[in-house]
Parts: C-alpha cells; sequence; structure tokens
C-alpha cells in the first residue's frame, strides 16, 4: 500500500477513504496509516481521508434516503445491513455513534437516510466521529 500512497498521494487516499466509506472493501484507515509511512504530511492527510470519508458517508445517506425503495431490500440482504437496521430500530438516532466502526459503520449511514434522521442530527454526528478517528489513528503513530 505504501508504493499507492507514493504514486497517488492526497487524491489516491481522498478516493480510497471515500470508496471505504461505502460498501467496498477497503481500510481507510491502512490507506492513512500507508500514506503517512511514506511522509506525507499529516494535515494533508488527515484533510484528505476526513474528506473523502465523510463525503461518502454524506452519499450513503441519500442515498438511503432517496432511493429507499431500491436500497432496503440491499440493506436487508446483507449481514452488516440486518445489523445496521436492528440497531436502528432499537436506538434510533443514537445509532449514529456506531459509524466509525468496521463492518457495521457504513450499513448505518445508508440506513439512517432510510430512516429519515434529520440531515443536520447525521452530518453533526457522523462527520466528527469519522475525522474524530483519524485524529486518533495519525496521534498513535
Amino acid at each position: 500500500m505504501t508504493e499507492w500512497a507514493l504514486e497517488y498521494g492526497a487524491v489516491g487516499l481522498f478516493f480510497t477513504a471515500f470508496l471505504a466509506a461505502t460498501l467496498v472493501p477497503l481500510s481507510s484507515e491502512a490507506a492513512l496509516v500507508a500514506a503517512l509511512a511514506v511522509g506525507m504530511p499529516v494535515a494533508e492527510a488527515l484533510v484528505a481521508a476526513s474528506l473523502g470519508n465523510s463525503l461518502a458517508c454524506l452519499v450513503n445517506y441519500g442515498l438511503g434516503r432517496f432511493f429507499r425503495d431500491r436500497v432496503q431490500p440491499r440493506t436487508e440482504a446483507s449481514r452488516s445491513g440486518r445489523a445496521a437496521l436492528r440497531w436502528m430500530d432499537r436506538w434510533g438516532p443514537w445509532s449514529l455513534v456506531l459509524t466509525p466502526l468496521p463492518l457495521v459503520g457504513d450499513p448505518v449511514t445508508v440506513v439512517a437516510g432510510l430512516a429519515r434522521v434529520s440531515f443536520a442530527l447525521f452530518a453533526a454526528v457522523v462527520i466528527p466521529l469519522r475525522v474524530g478517528r483519524y485524529l486518533l489513528i495519525a496521534g498513535l503513530l
């Protein structure tokens, strides 16, 4: 992954973080660590990863909200999607605190749209949690 980070830099990190926040099986955390390991400035890496990942969460929310009839069956068909639906049914908007977690976090962003959680609440909770996760990772290195 370090070769990737050298070749594509912040733009590659942005797109990897974006794709990782969808149901594509990528690790934005590993991409961030690789980018920092090859010498990408911390601020640049944090901005690229945070913007990409947060934007994808907003897209996920939008997909759930605006394509509810098409997205819900797919969400119910996946194991992590069913788990996200159960959490949203049980905990409501409090489920948004799970969004930084692996496996269930990204489906929760789609389910929040399905459940028509307020966009302002969604953005106010999810974006700081996503950014905070990267700050934590960068701080641990």
